[in-house]
C-alpha cells in the first residue's frame, strides 16, 4: 500500500509473478481435491446400488459355501440373513425380510471401497409400493475413510 497525490491509499503489486502463481496453484488444488471427491462420490454410489440390489443367484452360492447365517430379528414376522464376504472379502451384509409381507425392510453394510482401511457402511430401508414392487426409500452411506456421507431420499413412487 502507498500513500497517493490525494493522500489516499492505494495498492501497487511489487511482484506480479509469485501472485499471479498462487490463486492457479490453489485453484488446482481445489480442482484435484474436487475430482478425487466426485470419483470417490461415483464409487460409494455403484457399490451402494450393488448392496441395495443383492443377487439372488450370489446369495445362494454364498448360502451353498456357508457364508450365510439365517436367524431371528428380534422382531415378530422378520428375520434376518447375515451374509458375509458378499461382494469384497471380510465384508459383511445383514438383510432383514418381513415375512408377511414377503419383501425386505432392511439392508445394513459394512464393507469398504478398494482397501480395508476405508471403510464404508451403508443403511438402506426399504418399502412397498400398495400392491406394487418393494423399493429403496431411504439410504445413507457413510464412507469413513473419506470422511463422505451421502443420504438418498426416494419419494412419489407411482404403480405405472
Amino acid at each position: 500500500m502507498q500513500i497517493g497525490p490525494e493522500g489516499k491509499p492505494f495498492r501497487k503489486v511489487i511482484d506480479s509473478g509469485s501472485d499471479a502463481r498462487r490463486p492457479s496453484l490453489i485453484r488446482r488444488i481445489v480442482e484435484r481435491q474436487t475430482e478425487d471427491y466426485e470419483d470417490s462420490a461415483k464409487q460409494i454410489a455403484a457399490l451402494a446400488q450393488a448392496y441395495a440390489h443383492p443377487n439372488p443367484e450370489r446369495l445362494w452360492q454364498l448360502f451353498q459355501r456357508g457364508n450365510i447365517v439365517l436367524g431371528s430379528a428380534g422382531f415378530p414376522d422378520e428375520f434376518q440373513l447375515v451374509v458375509q464376504n458378499y461382494l469384497k472379502s471380510g465384508d459383511s451384509m445383514t438383510l432383514l425380510f418381513n415375512s408377511k409381507q414377503k419383501a425386505l425392510v432392511f439392508v445394513q453394510v459394512s464393507s469398504y471401497l478398494s482397501d480395508p482401511r476405508d471403510p464404508l457402511t451403508i443403511s438402506a430401508q426399504f418399502a412397498q409400493l400398495p400392491g406394487g414392487p418393494n423399493h429403496v426409500v431411504s439410504m445413507l452411506i457413510n464412507g469413513a475413510g473419506k470422511q463422505l456421507s451421502v443420504a438418498v431420499q426416494n419419494s412419489d413412487y407411482q404403480k405405472m
